[in-house]
């Protein structure tokens, strides 16, 4: 476990040295969280209580969406690139030769990207929001420690679907289309573009009850309050449960990707 923490740590450094593109993120975050904060508005004027969120709690889903775009990987980016090209290259033959887990050392590495993404890119945007806007944010430390907790499970739920993702190139030459569709399917599945409570019916049901809701729908529901007592361990089982499946079957395709290695062109 040292070897991983150690690999977290080296993660997380290596995010910290791009100041400029970290300054550029938070500028962009704040921005479209304006935009988006105020179509809310617009919206929940028309529409009061929609999803069963009144107008502060609306702008504060806004708000931790914009601190959790980054952290979680919410439009892609992360670690899947850079495996997919080691796949491509044929590189990825020397990480199967070493002593460590494939799976434990890309997962080390990205959440010591998720935690500089997390305070690096998402504690200005949501200062600034609540500055200008009057947020539900809560005061109690409980609250704040299991939407922490909730956060972590929603930041490994993503790493094993993207991990999915990247393991693809194994098969394909070109694995940029599974990664365009998977990040279109989180952009409106986890609740980047509207909350999933405002989605009706069955399809409203069978959305939050996908993986991607597990990445941004239910902690921000923690940090509403909207889960507590049986009902917040119900959710973060929720979370765990996927996080469970999902790294299973990474390591089942892991396991058939990498039976026989082709360098691809030879």
């Amino acid at each position: 476990m040292r070897l991983y923490a150690a690999v977290a740590v080296g993660g997380f450094r290596r995010y910290a040295t791009y100041r400029t593109a970290t300054a550029a993120g938070v500028f962009t975050n704040t921005v479209f969280g304006f935009i988006v904060a105020y179509t809310y508005i617009a919206l929940w004027n028309e529409r009061p209580h929609l999803g069963g969120y009144d107008r502060s709690q609306a702008l504060t889903f806004v708000w931790v969406s914009q601190a959790l775009l980054a952290c979680a990987s919410l439009l892609g980016g992360g670690f899947q690139e850079e495996l997919q090209d080691r796949i491509r290259s044929g590189d990825i033959a020397v990480d199967l030769y070493r002593p460590v887990d494939l799976q434990m050392w890309w997962l080390a590495s990205d959440l010591g990207r998720a935690l500089f993404q997390l305070l690096g890119r998402g504690v200005v945007p949501l200062a600034v929001g609540a500055l200008a806007f009057e947020l539900a944010l809560p005061g109690d430390v409980v609250t704040w420690l299991s939407f922490l907790l909730s956060v972590l499970l929603g930041v490994v739920v993503s790493f094993a679907l993207r991990y999915l993702v990247a393991l693809c190139a194994f098969w394909l030459l070109d694995g940029s289309g599974v990664g365009t569709l998977s990040a279109l399917l989180c952009m409106f599945f986890s609740g980047t573009l509207l909350p999933l409570n405002v989605f009706p019916g069955a399809f409203g049901e069978v959305a939050r009850t996908l993986p991607w809701a597990a990445m941004l729908q239910v902690p921000v529901d923690v940090l509403l309050g909207r889960h507590h007592g049986a009902g917040l361990a119900v959710a973060l089982a929720f979370q765990a449960a996927w996080a469970a499946v999902l790294l299973a079957a990474g390591r089942v395709l892991q396991s058939a990707a990498t039976r026989k290695v082709v360098v691809q062109g030879g």
